[in-house]
């Protein structure tokens, strides 16, 4: 039996992590563990085959929380995580990254296609402190621990936050939405805990790129939602244009309809972990 310590009791990857792998009862023993404050430096995680950290903070939010904070919980705490986790015997750290470590959105009609070569440019605080959490990290493997990091794209599912109950929301009350041609990677939250038991499994270390089997785009998403709660959305095309200028004064309008996306090739891995495809995910995350 393996055991995972989860760091960030709040974290919805954490939580979706631990809910799928208690599936498997006789093979994975998760728990979980809240790194605020300082009570956990005093815990033991000796015993525990995997250290799963997605405590962080998520977004940029630099307005209220600051930028310092965001270096001190998602690089120096993560650091300070893994070499407790080191110096208590614990073999390998899975590390939650994100492809924003790349950069924004390629602005609307344009194509941005992340492959191995393209060199890493984060644009946003948040962006820089999770690739500096990945240079301190990976000074660790030299003292024997096994670093996994996990560049993930946006992860969605039942009970998720960010952007995709925003597209829910709107697919499900307005009548018209603009018809724009994006190419986004999306990873569901079930091929992600997926992914992630296979990381366990296989004892990995090293970069990986997760992804759903096929790209997202923001208007078959919005088509897809409508249709999971028998609704059409009626799609207007003619309006990358105006939505091209309107993106001049806002990046809303990229972050929305600009393209973001790793190559497929950078996602395979040596066992199948996509679980479910995108209509698939879609219509399961619109019933929950």
């Amino acid at each position: 039996m393996k055991r995972i310590l989860i760091t960030g009791l709040h974290s919805y990857t954490g939580s979706t992590a631990a809910e799928y792998l208690s599936s498997w009862p006789e093979k994975y023993r998760t728990e979980r563990i809240s790194l605020r404050g300082d009570s956990w430096r005093s815990e033991s995680f000796r015993g525990f085959d995997t250290v799963l950290h997605t405590a962080g903070l998520a977004h940029d939010n630099t307005k209220s929380c600051g930028r310092d904070l965001y270096y001190r919980v998602n690089s120096e705490l993560a650091f300070e995580t893994a070499r407790k986790a080191l110096n208590d015997g614990v073999r390998q750290f899975i590390f939650m990254s994100s492809s924003i470590i790349y950069g924004k959105s390629a602005p609307i009609g344009k194509t941005k296609i992340i492959t191995r070569e393209t060199p890493v440019n984060p644009e946003s605080v948040y962006g820089d402190s999770k690739f500096k959490a990945e240079e301190m990290l990976r000074t660790l493997e030299a003292d024997g621990l096994k670093v996994c990091i996990l560049r993930c794209p946006m992860i969605y599912g039942k009970g998720c936050r960010g952007n995709y109950p925003v597209l829910s929301k709107i697919a499900r009350r307005l009548p018209v939405f603009p018809k724009i041609h994006n190419t986004r990677s999306m990873l569901y939250a079930e091929n992600f805990a997926e992914f992630v038991r296979l990381m366990i499994e296989n004892e990995e270390k090293g970069i990986f790129w997760p992804q759903n089997a096929e790209y997202s785009d923001t208007s078959e998403i919005v088509r897809m939602i409508a249709e999971a709660h028998g609704r059409k959305v009626l799609m207007i095309p003619f309006l990358e244009f105006p939505l091209k200028n309107a993106s001049k004064f806002s990046g809303m309008f990229n972050k929305a309809f600009g393209s973001l996306a790793y190559d497929m090739a950078l996602s395979e891995y040596k066992e199948p972990y996509r679980l479910k495809d995108l209509r698939g995910s879609i219509e399961e995350t619109e019933r929950g």
